[in-house]
């Protein structure tokens, strides 16, 4: 089924543009709060959100859309997609809603939907919510005597926070260790440098500041500038990046080296496996995965499971095969034994924890693999399809002819953006940087 409002994640789009209107999150509401209305039970649903402009809009527009089906709304205010994941469940929420787009600009926003369970919904739910946001929908609606209540809930933060630090060992402290802690101006900028702090590091908190239209500017997991020159102004142990949602992590070293998520993949399967604490035999990510990362693993005799891009992705194949460790080069990090989705906090404190059992500084610890030439381009694209073109397929034909076995090509639409992402890697630089190049060019004029 061709969506017309969910793509990879959730609903997202430019505030005040279809399909991120005060109309439409209204419907949403309206919509989801049906699908989820079963039983007899007072329904409730909990609503996170980060620390966009819009999320004003967009949380009072669902508040109205899921009292009007009935559902009592608890508002979590700002906080990481992760903890509305884990509230949902904790508060024994039918649905739990979060309003944001993640690592893009403030302009943009977005509405995450996660079931009873904690986990993202499925195709299927998100197909049936489709067919109700363009029914009529006011038969369907609660009788004027069953409409629900909003309450805004305080203490969120100190759940979310306790529920973090349980994921370490009892007795694990940070004392001693100093941590440059980039909140992205976004949904963590409280409760990420706290739970650090409890842990008893020395917190140095930058991406703190939110006033609505700085959330991932200059800062957080997409862009490390910032972070890299404070961690060495401030001669810190490590920098953590969160995105703005939180539910990415990327971590620089000591000497201010960017390290992704296929190197936290790598870090945390190996010291999983010697612990037996890996399930599954292996890791699960995506198709954007450095081939560096596979090899590193086949070495550890692990197996890399590839998905197609999407965290929703990964944790379903883990889901179904008995994986507990997966994520995105991007920095999602989704650890099922503690969280039903990307938790960059969460997964901060496991890189923290193996850093703490190896003592060893973190350029040392958290650098496996070599990665081998990688290269991504994005090209713009306003209406149509351009991979349906005939000269782009055939552009692609001829670089994998290329490429042959010594590399791979990833060429997909984005599912957030009007965007289409061309990446290629190999052992050959030039080769990979001339493929992209070439296949670019011919989707430059596709999109034209």
């Amino acid at each position: 089924m061709t969506c017309k409002y969910f793509g990879t994640d959730g609903i997202r789009g430019t505030a005040n543009r279809f399909p991120m209107t005060a109309d439409i999150a209204m419907r949403v509401g309206m919509a989801a709060g049906i699908a989820f209305r079963r039983g007899d039970h007072r329904h409730r649903v909990v609503i996170g959100k980060d620390t966009r402009l819009s999320g004003y809009m967009i949380e009072n527009a669902l508040v109205a859309g899921f009292t009007a089906a009935g559902m009592d709304v608890l508002l979590l205010g700002p906080i990481p997609t992760p903890a509305v994941a884990m509230l949902t469940r904790s508060m024994r929420a039918d649905i739990g809603v979060m309003i944001s787009a993640s690592h893009n600009a403030y302009q943009d926003n977005g509405i995450k939907l996660f079931g009873p369970d904690g986990f993202k919904l499925s195709d299927k739910i998100e197909a049936s919510i489709e067919r109700l946001l363009d029914e009529e929908l006011t038969t369907k609606l609660a009788h004027p005597n069953e409409v629900g209540r909003a309450t805004r809930v305080e203490g969120v933060h100190a759940r979310y926070i306790e529920f973090a630090k349980r994921t370490l060992p009892r007795k694990m402290s940070l004392d001693g260790m100093r941590i440059v802690m980039d909140c992205a101006n976004g949904a963590a900028y409280k409760v990420a440098p706290e739970a650090l702090w409890e842990l008893g590091a020395d917190v140095v908190a930058i991406g703190d500041k939110p006033n609505g239209t700085n959330i991932n500017e200059d800062c957080g997991s997409t862009s490390t500038a910032q972070l890299c020159r404070k961690v060495a102004e401030t001669r810190a142990d490590i920098g953590i990046a969160l995105d703005g949602d939180a539910d990415r992590l990327i971590v620089v070293d000591q000497n201010s080296n960017v390290i992704d998520g296929d190197q936290i993949l790598a870090l945390v399967s190996e010291f999983w496996n010697k612990t037996n604490r890996l399930a599954g035999g292996g890791v699960v990510a995506t198709v954007m995965s450095n081939l560096g990362l596979e090899r590193f693993l086949n070495d550890q005799k692990l197996d890399l499971i590839r998905t197609q891009v999407g965290d929703r992705y990964v944790v379903q194949h883990m889901r179904e095969h008995g994986f507990n460790l997966g994520g995105e080069q991007s920095g999602h990090m989704i650890m099922s034994d503690f969280a039903t989705t990307g938790d960059g906090l969460v997964a901060a404190l496991q890189v923290l924890a193996v850093v703490q059992a190896e003592d060893k500084p973190v350029s040392d610890v958290c650098r496996k693999f070599e990665p081998v030439p990688q290269l991504m381009k994005n090209v713009r694209y306003a209406n149509g399809q351009p991979l349906e073109d005939k000269l782009v397929k055939e552009a692609i034909g001829e670089a994998e002819n290329r490429l042959g076995n010594s590399g791979r090509l990833v060429i997909r639409a984005s599912g957030t953006e009007p965007l289409i992402r061309v990446m290629a890697e190999g052992d050959d630089e030039v080769l990979i940087e001339n493929v992209v190049n070439d296949i670019v060019a011919v989707v430059q004029k596709a999109a034209a």
